[in-house]
């Protein structure tokens, strides 16, 4: 059963009754950077959402941002809002002598309940450093400060530096950029294949020196920084050391191994449940959960989701691939 040509990725079985079905596709590239194997269409334009984000960070390291590391990670990451987010985000914009008043993010709250729950337990409202790309846009604006270009219009797609970060996003994922969105957070949104997106992200994640092997540093480094403390995410990099990965709305994932194998991943209807589910099962596939180096333990666990019915397990998400 497939819909607008793409396969069922995932079913959602309740008392041992499928109610539900995710359509979507997956790739997995070789260390070569050849099709492994792929599950639906994986070379067609899909707009990967924050995925980009480690591609938009390295073209800004690429200008000269020089950031250390655990801000440089802040920067590619849809943080969670803890404290430790905000505070660095503050952090980049004070040393380019900026303020929370410069962020074009639209106000939100954290993502992480947590987190969100303290803000509403203080009386505190949605702020624009809270919202969860808040880490990119203001690597943005300190980049725009240390090339002396306007702050006020760097959201324009016509920007300086947007127009760098759209040549550096053709350039790793090999692709033209077919489509030029607006993302969620009013960043110029570009489009590329999940064969594109996997392609950028073994180019990072094989990287030895320069502005990629810098962006891949931060992400391995300070994994937490790219998401949260409770995400699935920061489980999935720190259970497979030397990897990178980030994860975006409309259930997008790209994963690269050091050795240069990705994943990536999509499904149609954008349900985040499915998302790393489908992640763990593309791994299982290739094999990775089961070699040494990996907690295969750890990276099975970010697939499991479970179903609940009166409080107890009835039921999971289970990838069909």
């Amino acid at each position: 059963m497939t819909s607008a040509g793409r396969p069922v990725v995932a079913e959602i079985v309740r008392s041992g009754f499928v109610e539900g079905r995710h359509y979507g596709s997956v790739v997995a590239l070789a260390g070569d950077g050849s099709v492994e194997w792929s599950v639906g269409d994986v070379s067609s334009a899909i707009l990967p959402r924050s995925c980009n984000k480690p591609i938009q960070a390295l073209a800004m390291v690429r200008l000269g941002l020089d950031l250390p590391p655990d801000l440089l990670a802040l920067a590619c990451a849809s943080h969670s809002g803890e404290e430790m987010h905000l505070a660095g985000a503050r952090r980049i914009l004070e040393g380019a002598g900026l303020g929370e008043a410069d962020l074009q993010t639209p106000p939100d709250f954290p993502l992480d309940d947590v987190a969100k729950e303290a803000v509403l337990a203080a009386g505190g409202t949605r702020t624009s450093i809270a919202m969860n790309c808040s880490g990119k846009h203001s690597a943005m604006l300190a980049t725009c400060v240390l090339n002396g270009w306007d702050t006020a219009t760097y959201l324009d797609p016509a920007h300086p530096l947007q127009v760098a970060i759209a040549e550096t996003f053709a350039e790793l994922t090999g692709e033209e950029i077919e489509v030029s969105a607006t993302d969620g957070c009013g960043a110029p949104l570009l489009s590329t294949s999940l064969v594109g997106l996997a392609r950028a992200f073994a180019a990072i994640a094989t990287a030895t020196d320069g502005p990629e092997a810098r962006i891949a540093a931060a992400i391995r480094t300070h994994p937490e920084l790219v998401s949260g403390t409770r995400r699935d995410e920061r489980t999935l990099l720190t259970a497979m050391p030397g990897s990178i990965g980030k994860a975006g709305a409309e259930s997008c994932y790209a994963v690269a191994l050091a050795d240069g194998r990705a994943f990536a991943l999509k499904t149609d209807d954008g349900a985040a449940r499915a998302r790393p589910v489908l992640m763990a099962a593309a791994l299982a596939r290739s094999g990775v959960d089961r070699e040494d180096w990996v907690d295969g333990d750890a990276v099975r666990r970010t697939g499991e989701a479970v179903l609940l019915g009166g409080g107890k397990p009835v039921g999971e998400i289970r990838a069909t691939f």
